[in-house]
């Protein structure tokens, strides 16, 4: 990193000092800002000063701007950590003719997540006056994602079929009124994976190496060195994985009812993830109860998971909602044949399956029969080899890299800038 310069932000009653580096990589040029008082910590959230501690990010990411030569025709800002940059730019910094032509973008990456505080946060920590206190204002709450929508030229989120489902209440988390009125500014943009790192053709942690052309050779090695670590039965039986959060959002609760009839009609199930006590506890006991065919770990491992893409033949997505999920994606890299709720991402990424076409296996309604029938379906097709190869190699050759949502988001940030 190259210093460059500290410099202090004005937040609330007070100023903080923060300081400026660079550094170039790949002919890009990233810009740090530092500030050890807020930042260094054992953790990113989750602390009793995280709005202060955002909105001084928020300014900071601003005034840095006069300590360099860069001019940015537009500012992305993600979720509600950065969603207080917008308010700003367009309350004390818009009138500066640096700042004047600067359009911003708001991504709404999981619309529960708000940064919602006491209405007395907005003076006295973020600088913000009565007289422009209705911008974030929110049902009694200073909402910084609130503000964020009100203030931002386009509103993102990360896959189209979510853009549409925030607009419901059953989505929204109480934002699909103000969504409703600012849905001319509203877009989704489907996420991508990194391609380089999930790739199996060269992926270190795995058993041996495979592409589209040699799954049929690679993919039964690391079934039966992920099926061995665990110390799962070797019986061809079609093995389904998870690598989730174990809360009730990811729809565990529609796992954990027709657990035992999944055992019974042959399945063998691999679960990785930590979260909610009950959960962990029920797959703990699940995995005693049937040894030999249910494999647990409950952490976070990353080589795991990516043995566990690898060697299962199912991965299973239940969730209630799901912005856009890179799980699904990375799954079907690795030829792991997706079973999914219709609902944001893992609705526009994974296609059903139909005589040879699709990707994958999906379901409607939040429903355990539901689920189970589709799983059924699923390990049905796994007996006819000929055409699980072709639905493997369907999902392979799908292209989830940063490619075209790349060139979207160059679309978008040139329409508002002016420069299409």
């Amino acid at each position: 990193l190259n210093y460059v310069t500290n410099f202090s932000v004005p937040v609330g009653w007070r100023s903080q000092y923060c300081g400026l580096f660079t550094a170039v990589r790949d002919g890009v040029t990233f810009y740090f800002l530092d500030n050890e008082y807020y930042f260094k910590r054992s953790g990113l959230y989750g602390f009793y000063d995280d709005g202060e501690r955002f909105a001084f990010f928020s300014r900071a990411c601003l005034e840095m701007l006069f300590y360099t030569d860069f001019v940015p025709d537009v500012i992305n800002c993600n979720d509600w950590q950065t969603a207080l940059t917008s308010v700003y730019l367009n309350l004390y910094y818009r009138h500066l003719d640096k700042f004047s032509r600067i359009k911003t973008v708001f991504t709404i990456h999981n619309i529960q997540y708000q940064g919602k505080y006491g209405l007395d946060i907005l003076e006295d920590t973020c600088g913000i006056g009565n007289r422009d206190a209705h911008i974030l204002e929110y049902d009694g709450c200073a909402n910084f994602m609130k503000g964020a929508i009100e203030t931002a030229d386009k509103i993102s989120t990360v896959s189209p079929t979510y853009a549409q489902e925030i607009l419901n209440p059953w989505f929204s988390h109480g934002l699909d009124g103000l969504l409703r009125q600012k849905q001319y500014k509203l877009c989704g943009i489907l996420n991508g994976i990194d391609i380089i790192v999930n790739d199996p053709a060269t992926d270190p942690a795995l058993a041996a190496n495979y592409d589209v052309n040699t799954v049929q050779d690679g993919k039964p090695i690391c079934k039966k060195a992920m099926l061995e670590q665990f110390g799962m039965d070797q019986d061809g039986s079609p093995v389904m994985g998870m690598v989730t959060r174990l809360v009730g959002h990811k729809g565990l609760d529609l796992v954990r009812s027709v657990a035992e009839g999944l055992l019974q009609q042959g399945i063998q199930l691999v679960i990785l993830g930590s979260g909610e006590h009950g959960y962990e506890a029920f797959f703990n006991d699940l995995a005693y109860r049937h040894p030999g065919r249910v494999g647990v770990y409950i952490g976070f491992n990353a080589t795991l998971a990516q043995q566990i893409y690898a060697g299962s033949d199912i991965f299973l997505m239940p969730s209630k909602s799901e912005p856009c999920g890179l799980s699904q994606m990375i799954a079907m890299r690795y030829g792991t044949i997706p079973v999914v709720r219709e609902t944001g991402g893992l609705k526009d990424t994974v296609q059903p399956y139909w005589e040879g076409t699709g990707t994958g296996f999906t379901f409607t309604n939040y429903n355990a029969d539901d689920m189970l029938y589709v799983l059924r379906e699923a390990e049905s097709l796994y007996q006819d080899k000929v055409s699980w190869k072709k639905l493997m190699k369907n999902a392979m050759n799908k292209d989830f890299s940063w490619n075209l949502p790349a060139k979207e988001y160059i679309a978008l940030y040139e329409k508002i800038s002016g420069k299409e």
